[in-house]
């Protein structure tokens, strides 16, 4: 179970003072330890002295936008959660949100309820995401273990080994590395495709069908990698790692 309190630090980018400082007061009332900033030169040296486990980022920031300040902090950290916070209601605000590696989107006006909801969901995948044995050599996939010194998948039952292709090995590599993440598609193909004669729209489909067969008890109803509608596919490490 995961308890939310003053150890999470959520931080606010929100240039509108009223906005900001409402949202501030809620979620401190909610025993978050929150901080707000007004844009990208607030925020930066902030996080440079203390990452914290969650960046609201409001799309419409003046000078640095919203989009440009994720993509900072995704090459910063792949633990970091973030929310992007919108007004705008048009799908194309939140499908590049998400594209610059954010976790998820908030569009305004929103209800308080929502966004507390949202706010513990992110944090939640980053609780999940900091248990992944960074410093282990094996990750549960299904009814299968990643072996990421070894490059191949292990049989839970019977030990035995399969090896795998240079992209499949890649691509799972990116799901253990982001349990519980929603990756976009296009995103999945470009960190994937350096060296991969399979660069194209499909192609993160076709291979995923392929895992899906090597590592799921039931490829048909898929627990390990599943589709996020939208949006992409997700790693979900097994609950029950018998």
């Amino acid at each position: 179970m995961t308890v939310f309190g003053a150890k999470q630090s959520p931080l606010i980018a929100e240039d509108e003072a009223t906005q900001r400082e409402l949202l501030v007061d809620y979620l401190a009332r909610q025993n978050f330890r929150v901080s707000g900033v007004d844009g990208g030169a607030a925020l930066r040296p902030l996080i440079e002295r203390d990452l914290p486990a969650l960046v609201m980022l409001d799309v419409g920031l003046p000078g640095e936008d919203g989009f440009a300040l994720a993509r900072w902090l995704r090459e910063r950290s792949g633990r970091v959660g973030i929310i992007m916070v919108t007004a705008a209601t048009d799908t194309v605000d939140r499908v590049v949100g998400l594209e610059t590696g954010a976790d998820d989107y908030i569009a305004k006006p929103f209800e308080p309820r929502e966004l507390l909801a949202r706010v513990k969901s992110v944090l939640r995948r980053v609780a999940g995401s900091a248990a992944t044995p960074g410093g282990g050599s094996r990750v549960r996939m299904g009814r299968r273990l990643l072996d990421l010194e070894k490059r191949v998948l292990v049989d839970v039952a019977n030990g035995t080994e399969e090896a795998l292709a240079a992209s499949e090995f890649d691509l799972l590599k990116v799901f253990a590395e982001n349990p519980n993440r929603p990756l976009m598609r296009d995103w999945l193909l470009e960190v994937t495709a350096h060296r991969d004669t399979e660069a194209f729209d499909r192609a993160i489909d076709l291979r995923i069908t392929r895992l899906r067969r090597k590592i799921e008890r039931d490829p048909a109803h898929p627990e390990a990698i599943r589709t996020v509608r939208g949006v992409g596919y997700m790693f979900v490490p097994p609950t029950d790692q018998s």
